[in-house]
């Protein structure tokens, strides 16, 4: 299996498995799916120049950049946020078991023998890293919730659609 096509696995295969969960869920999530996919990149960035990895060979026209960033880690956010948000132990014990795999295994092993990226720290410094950016952007997520999600519950805000036809007047209590 060549390098290129692992990549683009990488990339396109995740985004598949959205179907399978509600297209409102898929909203809700995916503004934290982003931010997790930004702050990685700057995360990317600061290694790169740190000289902490180097990525030799990519999929796409941004030098620098896995594939994972665009695919598998949003995908793997929506639904870890769809599975374990408002249980933050849940989260962070789930975020822990794959950035275990993801440090260990996929940094640590597979794409450096696939000649793909040069990881030149060891997983146990890299494992933080993931966690600070696990607990990162699930404070980004109440951030979210309570900006977008409290100014509606104060004022009682509802469709007009939802609001009765006609005023109820004494009047229409007597008759």
């Amino acid at each position: 299996m060549s390098n290129s096509f692992i990549m683009w696995s990488l990339t396109l295969v995740p985004w598949l498995t959205l179907f399978f969960m509600k297209k409102e869920e898929v909203k809700r999530w995916l503004s934290v799916a982003m931010f997790s996919v930004v702050l990685a990149t700057i995360i990317n960035d600061i290694g790169i120049g740190l000289g902490i990895w180097a990525i030799r060979e990519t999929t796409y026209p941004f030098s620098q950049v896995l594939p994972f960033f665009y695919g598998i880690m949003p995908v793997l956010t929506v639904w870890v946020f769809k599975l374990a948000y408002r249980r933050f132990w849940l989260y962070m014990i789930t975020n822990t078991i794959l950035d275990v795999v993801f440090n260990f295994f996929i940094l640590g092993y597979f794409l450096p023998s696939r000649g793909i990226l040069d990881f030149n720290i060891s997983p146990f410094l890299s494992l933080p890293i993931t966690l600070l950016h696990a607990a990162v952007i699930y404070g980004y997520q109440i951030w979210q919730d309570n900006v977008l999600i409290s100014p509606l519950a104060e004022y009682n805000i509802q469709p007009a659609a939802a609001k009765p036809l006609t005023q109820k007047t004494e009047d229409d209590d007597i008759s």
